[in-house]
């Protein structure tokens, strides 16, 4: 399964090249990734707790820049690996079949109390093997 979430792309977003600026791409999957992580989790578990995560890692493959502001791109999230307290995150945003970039981060689950990496919930597995790629 995959998750679609449609991102807007403001006029703000452009630098002096004239195209979405590098930094923004991982704005786009920050934002969808929140989307994510609390209204299909908290709808399929009842509980918030996939949002007590870090970004250990992010790479960004930039493939066609996206020169228009005011539109949306889709940010499609999918899940690659699911460790013992991490899980790493695919994204592919792109609009009407070109695609713009992919993303992919490392995300490390995080206790409230320690601010320490946790070990993921059985819920939380259940719910990532859900959009976890098939090989």
């Amino acid at each position: 399964m995959k998750y679609i979430n449609k991102q807007f792309v403001r006029w703000d977003d452009l630098d002096a090249f004239g195209h979405v600026n590098n930094a923004k791409y991982l704005t786009f999957a920050q934002e969808a990734r929140f989307l994510w992580s609390t209204e299909e989790f908290s709808s399929a578990m009842r509980e918030s707790s996939l949002i007590e995560m870090v970004v250990a890692r992010a790479e960004v493959d930039f493939i066609e820049p996206i020169y228009d502001g005011g539109r949306f791109v889709d940010v499609e999230i999918t899940v690659e690996k699911i460790g013992n307290t991490s899980f790493v995150l695919l994204y592919t945003i792109s609009d009407g079949g070109k695609v713009f970039a992919k993303i992919k981060t490392v995300q490390v689950a995080v206790s409230m109390e320690t601010k320490k990496s946790r070990p993921l919930t059985d819920a939380e597995r259940e719910f990532l093997s859900r959009y976890q790629e098939s090989n």
